[in-house]
C-alpha cells in the first residue's frame, strides 16, 4: 500500500497550541500547503526555550549536569556479569531480531545486507533476489539504509520478515519470506515516508495487539511532525499487510502519535504499556509513554515543556536525558524494566517502571556498560529471556552483538 501525502501544513510558529491526530486532520483538510525547512538540515533553536528554563530535573529524570548514579546492586534483572561477545566484525549493524532455532538476523545498515548470526557465532550471508544482496533497492547514505527489522507474529507458519528500508527519495516499509538464509522478493507495504540525510527513525516492532508499529523521523523539516498528513515524524500503526490498523485515532491514518524528532526505540511491558525512545536536539533526549493519539512535542518543544504545554495538550516525557548522557536508539522491556541503548552516551540505561499505574519511572534511570563497549544502537531480549542481546555501532567495520546476562 502506498500513503500518499497532499501537501504539508503552513508552517507553524512555536507558540501554536498542541492538537491530538484528530483535530489536526480537521486542520489539514482547509490549510492546503507551505513551506517546509531545507531537507537534511537541522531544525533552528532560536525559539526554543532555552535549556535553563526546562524544569530541574526530578525523580526518574538524568541531569547534565550531575553525575550518572551508580546502578542497584544484585537487584534482580539486572546484569549478572560481564558481557559476552557473540559475533564480531560486523559492519555498522542497526538491528538484531532472535530466530526461532536460536540464531539472531542482523541488518547493516550501510550495506544494506543482512547476516544470521549462529548460536556458536558464526555470520552467515542472508542471500536475496537482489544481484548484489542488498535488501528491497535500499540506497543507504547519511542515517539510512537497511534500518528496522521484526518478524512475523506468525512467523512459524509464513516465515515473513518486515524491514525499514530508506531508498533514494523515501523510506518505505517491506515484507519478504525468509527460507533458511535465503530471503524472497520483498512486497512493499507502506511507502511515501520521508527520507533524509538525518533522522530517519526506521524502528519496526509487533505489538502485544499483533499490529505492527514504525518510528518515522522528521527528516530534518521539524513541522512536518506536527503534520498529520506527514508521516514523517510519528509512530505509526500498521495491520499486518500494510494498511492502517483498525482501531487507529483517525480511520483510514496510519499515524498513532505525532510530533516526535527521531524515535528509534519501542517496547511493552507487563501491562501492555508502550514506551518510546527519542533522540532530541541540543538539549533533552526522551523516554516517552505512548499513548493513541497523542502529540510529543516537537518541534514546539524539546523535552519537558512544562505546565504550559501540558495545559495545551503536549505530552511530556517521563525520563529526559542531556544528549552526552544518552543520544537514545533501541528500546527493550525486560521483567518491567526499560532498557535503552546509548549512542553518544556510550551506555545503557535501564528504567524501573514494574509498580507505577501510570507507567511512569519508579526509580532512579541506572546505567550499565558505561564506555565499555562504545557506542550502543540497539538492545533486545534474548530468547530465553535471562539475558539482553546489544549491538554495539562505532561503524569501524567491527561491531558486535553482544549477550549480557541478567539475574
Amino acid at each position: 500500500m502506498a500513503w500518499s501525502v497532499s501537501a504539508p501544513l503552513p508552517a507553524r510558529r512555536r507558540t501554536v497550541a498542541a492538537a491530538s491526530v484528530g483535530a489536526l486532520l480537521a486542520v489539514a483538510a482547509l490549510a492546503g500547503c507551505g513551506e517546509e525547512d531545507e531537507a537534511g538540515s537541522p531544525t533552528p533553536t532560536a525559539e526554543l526555550p532555552p535549556a535553563t528554563s526546562a524544569p530541574a530535573p526530578g525523580p526518574g529524570t538524568a541531569s547534565p549536569s550531575a553525575p550518572a548514579p551508580e546502578p542497584s546492586p544484585a537487584v534482580a534483572g539486572t546484569p549478572a556479569g560481564e558481557a559476552q561477545v557473540l559475533a564480531d566484525g560486523l559492519p555498522l549493524p542497526w538491528s538484531a531480531v532472535a530466530l526461532p532455532d536460536g540464531s539472531t538476523l542482523v541488518s547493516l545498515r550501510d550495506e544494506a545486507r543482512l547476516v544470521r548470526v549462529t548460536p556458536d557465532g558464526e555470520v552467515v550471508d542472508v542471500q536475496t533476489t537482489s544481484p548484489d544482496g542488498t535488501v528491497a533497492g535500499a540506497a543507504p547514505d547519511g542515517e539510512g539504509g537497511l534500518l528496522g527489522l521484526a518478524l512475523s507474529p506468525t512467523f512459524a507458519q509464513d516465515s515473513l520478515v518486515y524491514a525499514y528500508v530508506s531508498r533514494a527519495a523515501e523510506n518505505v516499509v517491506v515484507r519478504a519470506a525468509l527460507d533458511g538464509d535465503a530471503l524472497g522478493e520483498p512486497e512493499d507495504l507502506l511507502t511515501g515516508i520521508p527520507r533524509a540525510d538525518h533522522h530517519d527513525g526506521g524502528r519496526l516492532a509487533f505489538g502485544p495487539d499483533g499490529m505492527l508499529y514504525v518510528t518515522t523521523g522528521d527528516a530534518g523539516q521539524g513541522r512536518l511532525a506536527q503534520d498529520p498528513l506527514s508521516l514523517a515524524g510519528k509512530i505509526l500503526r500498521l495491520a499486518p499487510d500494510g494498511s492502517p490498523a483498525p482501531g487507529n485515532p483517525v480511520e483510514g491514518s496510519p499515524v498513532w502519535t505525532l510530533g516526535h524528532r527521531n524515535v528509534q526505540g519501542l517496547g511493552w511491558d507487563g501491562q501492555g504499556r508502550m514506551y518510546a525512545s527519542e533522540l532530541g536536539q541540543d538539549t533533552w533526549d526522551e523516554l516517552n509513554l505512548i499513548t493513541p493519539g497523542s502529540n510529543y512535542g516537537w518541534p514546539e518543544v524539546e523535552g519537558p515543556g512544562g505546565d504550559e504545554a501540558t495545559s495545551t495538550g503536549f505530552t511530556d516525557p517521563i525520563v529526559w536525558w542531556s544528549p552526552s548522557q544518552a543520544s537514545p536508539s533501541g528500546l527493550a522491556v525486560v521483567d518491567d524494566a526499560v532498557w535503552v541503548s546509548a549512542l553518544r552516551g556510550e551506555r545503557l540505561w535501564r528504567v524501573p517502571v514494574a509498580t507505577s499505574p501510570a507507567g511512569g519511572p519508579v526509580g532512579d534511570p541506572e546505567p550499565y556498560l558505561v564506555g565499555e563497549h562504545g557506542r550502543l544502537r540497539d538492545v533486545s531480549a534474548a530468547p530465553d529471556g535471562g539475558a539482553l542481546r546489544v549491538l554495539t555501532n562505532d561503524g569501524d567495520g567491527a561491531d558486535q552483538l553482544l549477550r549480557l546476562p541478567l539475574r
